[in-house]
């Protein structure tokens, strides 16, 4: 099966998230280039907007540290409930720091069947900041 490594890697992440709210637990991981997978989980606060999403832990893990500083990903597989898509937040910035990974959508009820998708069909004419003039 293709990418089970990563698949595994987000079933496992997800049993780290920390969702005492909504209780949806969800985990995510990043398959960089060099093969070198990242996982994070979704992190929740009784202030519900300070919650972070499974997706952004894992992205913003891989690009901050030093040690594992990585910008080329080639995959990213999220587990959840029901295999729900990234939210908006998430979809724009893995458009920008992740877009031409695949996107593997995995319903952790039923984790052998699965979905794939793009980024650019998730979040169509994203605006990723290339089209800024040079300053």
């Amino acid at each position: 099966m293709p990418h089970s490594k990563l698949i595994h890697a987000a079933l496992a992440a997800r049993e780290q998230s920390v969702a005492p709210y909504s209780k949806f637990n969800v985990g995510a991981a990043l398959l960089t280039a060099s093969g070198e997978i990242i996982s994070g989980a979704n992190v929740e606060s009784a202030s519900y907007g300070l919650s972070c999403c499974a997706e952004r832990v894992a992205l913003f893990k891989a690009l901050t540290d030093e040690s594992k500083y990585q910008r080329n990903f080639t995959a990213i597989a999220i587990a959840s409930p029901g295999g729900a898509a990234p939210c908006g937040a998430c979809r724009q910035l893995l458009a920008e720091y992740a877009g031409e990974a695949e996107v593997i959508l995995i319903n952790s009820g039923s984790p052998e069947s699965h979905t794939s998708s793009t980024m650019s069909a998730l979040l169509p004419n994203a605006f990723t900041g290339d089209d800024l003039p040079e300053s």
